[in-house]
């Protein structure tokens, strides 16, 4: 028998009674935390369901698991306990299911996962009973169509990239929008990014910082030949086609967890997905007070010198 939440929280804590737990794949770092929460959970009331990989390395007795795929039918709520590239796996996963994640940092810079470990039980109470702040962020979906005929589709949180392999030389592609072509590119690449992923990869190829509510599509290039070609920003109901004309050893990569191997000719369709990422926030969850956190903004040169 569960325990009856107060009545002011009962509508949110009801709609949030079965929470998935998923924690960083391998990462001992995480079972005490994981641990801490699956009781701080489970005294509450709430029924605890673990991803099936993250039992299996935790090893926590006495909770019920599932694979990732089932945990959409299985979870009100999912919290990932990890960086942000678990979160990126776990939004995906749920995205279709309309189930919202909560992040709790235990990588390294973490735009994503932006509660403390310190402050885990405190915040996640907080949210379950129902003072949360919530962001959807859309996905991209990546068709790649081959010479021969075949195709294969992926998804992409962050970002789709075409890229060079290990050959010395850079690849040359042509870029289409909403059916008009647009320009040539030779590159070490070309990346194209959601809102999200403007943080991410896009950010260290100089593309430009883009608030998560803006919906928008990136398309940065990687090390352009071309001092001339720059970062742009399109709007997400576009569809970008980048034909691959001349490079050896290329591939497109979805948020780096799907990967097609890529021969001249062959090109990617790039759109909004059909689905989005639901995210939970703390109350008061303010993304530029994270921006100067995670990047910096506010130290010294001094401050930011090793003591």
């Amino acid at each position: 028998m569960h325990a009856a939440p107060d009545a002011a929280a009962a509508p949110t804590a009801l709609a949030f009674r079965r929470v998935a737990l998923v924690g960083r794949y391998g990462a001992p770092v995480i079972v005490e935390p994981l641990a801490r929460l699956a009781a701080f959970l489970g005294a509450r009331g709430y029924d605890v369901v673990l991803d099936a990989n993250t039992a299996l390395h935790a090893a926590l007795a006495g909770y019920a698991s599932a694979p990732i795929d089932a945990l959409g039918s299985k979870a009100d709520v999912a919290v990932v306990i990890g960086g942000d590239g678990t979160m990126l796996a776990i939004a995906r996963h749920l995205a279709p299911h309309g189930v919202p994640v909560i992040g709790v940092n235990q990588g390294r810079v973490g735009f994503l996962t932006d509660i403390s470990l310190a402050r885990m039980e405190d915040a996640l109470g907080e949210i379950l009973a129902g003072r949360y702040v919530e962001e959807s962020r859309g996905l991209l979906e990546a068709t790649v169509h081959r010479r021969d005929g075949s195709s294969a589709i992926g998804h992409a949180l962050n970002d789709v990239v075409m890229n060079r392999g290990s050959t010395d030389s850079m690849i040359d592609c042509a870029v289409d929008i909403d059916g008009r072509f647009a320009y040539t590119l030779r590159a070490d690449g070309i990346i194209v990014a959601t809102s999200t992923g403007s943080t991410a990869y896009a950010l260290s190829a100089q593309g430009p910082i883009v608030h998560p509510q803006v919906p928008a599509i990136l398309l940065v290039p990687v090390a352009p030949h071309a001092l001339t070609h720059r970062p742009i920003v399109i709007n997400d109901t576009s569809t970008v086609t980048i034909t691959l004309m001349h490079g050896r050893d290329t591939s497109a990569h979805c948020d780096w967890h799907q990967r097609f191997d890529l021969s001249e000719g062959d090109s990617i369709v790039v759109r909004r997905d059909a689905h989005s990422a639901r995210f939970l926030h703390p109350k008061g969850h303010d993304h530029f007070a994270m921006l100067r956190e995670k990047l910096h903004w506010s130290e010294t040169p001094e401050r930011l010198r090793p003591a």
